[in-house]
């Protein structure tokens, strides 16, 4: 039995969608735990790509069933967009694919509240528009509502009623615009969208117990990255969920000390979209090939991501506030002719040498990074197998990251099909 948590190790966009589908072929169960459809995995599989906001990359394999569990805040749209998606495109999910009665519901209400929110801001922190952060906001202050709610067709209407007239007395005192949302609308919307989802609900947290007990290997899909944590990550631009693997134990009801294996996926380089500090980040021609090389483009919203060096102080903090076990590193053949790769080892934060990590933002936008260079490589590496014929750079380069994270590098991803990964061990 195997139960795995993969992890984004820095600001999400590290690959774990190929990862988790690379993976997905020694698993029975893939799980989402956090997040909502502000996240987005991109996979490729031969001359198809898929590009998932709501449902688990895991679907992508025939003989796994996949989940998304109660931390989740389930997008009922992007849901049936993508079960639709799947389907024209061969892969059929029913009977594999799950969504736990728990998980809250995005209103149509919380994404017109996220715009107004982002626009009313002085400081902008880059919401997606997605309605994540006043799902959450309606789940803490206990006025949300989860799947089962919806699917209870009286007790929805009746509540859903005063949910409407709160929301449009709010949004008309705030943000100057009365009756913006039609309660008969919702409703029917609701309704006839939850039919189609009604068949797929079903108690996460209990039949991932049944798994453990009949030794099933179980692999949690992380949404976003460590950095963007609601606690550990570069407050306030983070999204509005736990993303690290702690996560998984209160986003999916399993028992901690079920956990097997913790792996963390780390790009070679650094990315960010939107708003919020980034050390390393680079406004130069090597900043500009990384973008080309690597299409760095947010899976979600389009954006340009931004790009800098590998920084280890943030691998150090993700090994640590995660537990991880093992690195799986992606993108590497982006770095691919390159003379001189460099590497962050300490903040210079107003003459004071930082060398761990420390998520505050304004220390960070503060900091400038020290870096240590290494000759790079000109052999292209992305039909590469064996870790044993990589460059003998490219391998320095990666055990300088083992080094000093004290985690091996477990995979090695050398492009974006599933063939071009290297098993390190």
């Amino acid at each position: 039995m195997s139960v795995k948590i993969a992890v984004g190790a820095q600001w999400g966009d590290e690959g774990k969608g190929k990862i988790i589908d690379l993976l997905g072929a020694q698993a029975d169960f893939i799980v989402r735990y956090q997040g909502g459809a502000n996240a987005g995995h991109t996979v490729k599989i031969k001359d198809r790509k898929f590009v998932l906001h709501m449902i688990p990359s895991g679907v992508l394999n025939d003989n796994v069933i996949s989940a998304i569990g109660n931390g989740v805040v389930f997008d009922y749209d992007s849901f049936i967009q993508e079960l639709n998606t799947l389907k024209e495109g061969g892969i059929d999910p029913d009977g594999k694919l799950f969504i736990s009665p728990y998980a809250h519901v995005v209103m149509p209400y919380h994404k017109e509240i996220d715009k107004a929110r982002e626009s009313a801001r002085t400081t902008k922190i880059g919401t997606t528009f997605k309605g994540i952060g006043p799902a959450y906001q309606d789940k803490i202050c206990r006025c949300g509502f989860r799947v089962i709610d919806i699917l209870d067709k009286e007790f929805f209407a009746e509540k859903l009623k005063e949910n409407i007239e709160e929301k449009n007395f709010i949004f008309e005192r705030l943000y100057g615009e009365s009756e913006k949302f039609n309660y008969d609308d919702i409703l029917s919307d609701c309704f006839s969208k939850f039919e189609i989802i009604a068949k797929y609900v079903k108690d996460v947290s209990i039949l991932l117990d049944e798994a453990i007990e009949h030794n099933k290997n179980i692999l949690f899909e992380g949404a976003q990255g460590t950095l963007l944590d609601i606690d550990h990550g570069t407050f306030p631009y983070v999204t509005s969920s736990s993303t690290i693997s702690g996560g998984v134990c209160i986003g999916a009801g399993i028992n901690p000390t079920k956990i097997t294996e913790i792996l963390g996926v780390m790009k070679a380089y650094t990315t960010r979209v939107g708003n919020g500090p980034f050390v390393t980040e680079l406004h130069d021609e090597v900043g500009k090939f990384l973008a080309e090389k690597g299409g760095e483009v947010g899976a979600t919203t389009g954006r340009p991501r931004r790009c800098g060096y590998f920084d280890s102080l943030i691998a150090k903090y993700a090994v640590r506030i995660n537990g991880i076990s093992s690195i799986a590193l992606t993108k590497l053949d982006v770095l691919g002719s390159l003379d001189k790769i460099k590497v962050c080892t300490a903040y210079n934060y107003n003459g004071k040498i930082l060398h761990d990590f420390i998520p505050v933002a304004r220390v960070l936008e503060n900091s400038e990074p020290v870096y240590q260079e290494f000759d790079g490589w000109s052999e292209d590496i992305s039909n590469i197998k064996n870790y044993e014929d990589l460059p003998e750079n490219a391998k320095r380069y990666i055990e300088y990251i083992e080094n000093v994270t004290k985690v091996p590098v477990s995979i090695v991803s050398v492009g974006p099909e599933r063939s071009q990964s290297i098993f390190k061990d």
